[in-house]
């Protein structure tokens, strides 16, 4: 029996790295990641920015698999395939800290006193690296982290921390979130579970906290391969709604069998919950959903279509703006340079898809008419007109999709086949 080989065209599909877009809490700036490129754009300044590291160069070597802003702001950080985890001052944009990781990075966050960055490895472990500036407003290079905690040998797909800052929740491929106390004593690692939220039947592929005044307790909110949303009491573990956001969609029958799911890619949400972005691997749009905290429970308000070529990889609630914004494109998918395009989509009073307030209807805005206009649409797209593009853009949906399903799915294997890759197994230790 021979083992399976993949061929070039499925190596190259199954790196391909979809591009991710962040924006300031304040939306003072907007970030957009695509392939080893980190681009910024100053919106109050309306211009673009150039980042700067004087220990190496400013961008990274490999595709970049993570990006977040600080709880407040004066911190941005990007990781990815080059196992760099950079950490940027975002009144300067000059680096402030690069840390070194074993294996690839999959997921980063920043804790909500800034005084932390923590980031997750392929292998499944979390790694957690201070933050701490001399009096030159300056970190030391090249340092490398210590474990926190781990989901051993399941990749991890995200990583946040709660709204009061007690907790961390990590998500992995084997369907489980995991929700940990934030020590005190770092150095010693998470070893204080708080609970595991279980209910997904495939991979997890993002989390997002949301958060009202009125009640002390946050709530989690997941999405997954299995095509749901749902919504957690996280301290306890209990799982309080699910959405079938496939169905919803009209992306799945209610009478059909499928194997593969179309899978919850993105997540993002207002603090309070009133409003949450979802999008579909394969669907040309955007799903809102209401989260009613009061009787926790979630639905959908709105399924927002799209064009027939958009179809979003990476998205992003601005509550101090009221808008959602959208990116879609991926690298390694093509030999010609209009892989490193991206597109952006904008949509306005995104909050009156779950309001009945009377006033200005939600919009996507001509090109014109987003903030920073062509500025901004050629720093962070790469290029202003992007109607001939739509043959690349296609393909890149098509990769992330392949690439998404060959990282995350669990692969399912006959007796023979797993007993062959047990015997070729790279790892096997040979007693001489």
């Amino acid at each position: 029996m021979e083992e399976e080989i993949l061929t070039e065209e499925t190596r190259r599909e199954a790196d391909a790295a979809p591009a991710l877009i962040s924006i300031h809490p304040l939306q003072k700036s907007i970030a957009l990641a695509l392939g080893s490129e980190v681009r910024i754009f100053d919106l109050e300044k309306e211009n673009a920015v150039t980042l700067t590291d004087e220990a190496c160069s400013p961008s990274h070597s490999d595709a970049i698999r993570a990006i977040c802003f600080g709880a407040n702001g004066s911190l941005f950080a990007s990781a990815g395939d080059d196992k760099l985890v950079k950490v940027w001052r975002t009144d300067t944009w000059h680096c402030i800290k690069t840390v070194h990781s074993d294996k690839r990075v999959s997921a980063v966050a920043i804790s909500l006193d800034g005084l932390f960055v923590t980031f997750a490895d392929k292998f499944g472990i979390v790694w957690i690296e201070r933050l701490e500036e001399d009096g030159q407003g300056q970190i030391s290079v090249g340092t490398k982290a210590v474990p926190l905690l781990g989901h051993y040998c399941s990749i991890i797909t995200s990583l946040k921390f709660s709204p009061d800052g007690r907790f961390i929740a990590t998500a992995d491929r084997d369907f489980k979130i995991r929700i940990t106390v934030f020590p005190k004593c770092l150095p010693k690692g998470a070893h204080e579970i708080q609970s595991f939220c279980l209910g997904h039947t495939d991979f997890v592929s993002c989390l997002a906290f949301i958060h009202l005044p009125d009640f002390r307790q946050s709530l989690l909110l997941s999405g997954s391969g299995d095509a749901t949303v749902r919504l957690w009491d996280h301290v306890s573990g209990c799982l309080l709604d699910t959405c079938d956001i496939g169905k919803q969609a009209g992306l799945l029958k209610s009478n059909e069998i499928i194997k593969d799911f179309p899978a919850v890619t993105d997540i993002n949400a207002f603090p309070d919950g009133s409003l949450v972005a979802v999008v579909i691997q394969g669907f040309h749009g955007v799903v809102i959903l209401k989260c009613d905290v009061s009787s926790r429970s979630i639905f959908v308000a709105k399924i927002v279509s799209m064009e027939e070529n958009f179809t979003p990889t990476s998205l992003v609630l601005s509550s101090s703006a009221n808008m959602l914004w959208m990116v879609m494109g991926a690298t390694n998918v093509s030999k010609s340079g209009s892989s490193e395009l991206a597109r952006l989509l904008v949509i306005s009073n995104v909050d009156k898809y779950v309001s009945n307030e009377q006033g200005d209807c939600p919009v996507i805005l001509e090109d014109k008419n987003i903030p920073g206009g062509e500025k901004l649409l050629l720093k962070l797209q790469g290029s202003v007109h992007l109607a001939k593009q739509d043959a690349a853009f296609t393909a890149a949906a098509a990769a992330v999709k392949v690439a998404m399903q060959n990282l995350l799915a669990k692969k399912q294997y006959s007796v023979e086949k797993r007993d062959l890759r047990k015997r070729n197994r790279n790892d096997r230790k040979f007693k001489k």
